[in-house]
């Protein structure tokens, strides 16, 4: 039984290929320049560098030690289709990634947000019950032995 490794038009299976510096699954290509010498036609993997930072992600690494014969142009055309396929499949684990990100975020800020509010009610409540401890003095001067001026009485024992 023959694997993708033997075959020139077989596709890895997703959860097969390295991952990159950057944390992403790799691509298949094809090498395509003369040099180095022998390797045109060769596979091998290679960083997607979807991040979009503008950072060169310099992974790769090779499948073929030597170029595995010539390719018909209705095989390059299915390469190419199953390189997008491939490139589309990156970008939606990405998006699936960053959706969970989000939806941690999320949670976390209605944590916070929750977090926010009851302290605003505890505020609120402290500042109520100062307010009514300043009232009640007040209300109830002349127990103290001043009166409503705030002048202490005199004593008449």
């Amino acid at each position: 039984m023959s694997t993708w490794r033997d075959d020139p038009n077989a596709l890895p299976p997703w959860n097969e290929r390295p991952k990159c510096h950057c944390g992403f699954r790799t691509w298949l290509q094809v090498w395509t320049d003369p040099l180095p010498q022998g390797k045109k036609g060769c596979r091998f993997f290679k960083c997607p560098d979807i991040d979009d930072d503008f950072k060169a992600c310099t992974f790769m690494q090779w499948i073929d030690t030597r170029p595995l014969g010539r390719v018909s142009l209705k095989e390059e055309q299915e390469r190419r289709v199953r390189q997008q396929q491939i490139r589309l499949k990156g970008k939606e684990d990405e998006l699936k990634r960053r959706r969970a990100e989000l939806g941690q975020r999320e949670a976390a800020l209605k944590i916070q947000e929750e977090q926010f509010q009851a302290r605003e009610a505890q505020f609120k409540r402290e500042a109520e019950e100062q307010k009514n401890r300043y009232k009640e003095p007040a209300q109830s001067s002349t127990s103290d032995g001043r009166n409503k001026k705030g002048k202490f009485l005199r004593s008449t024992q």
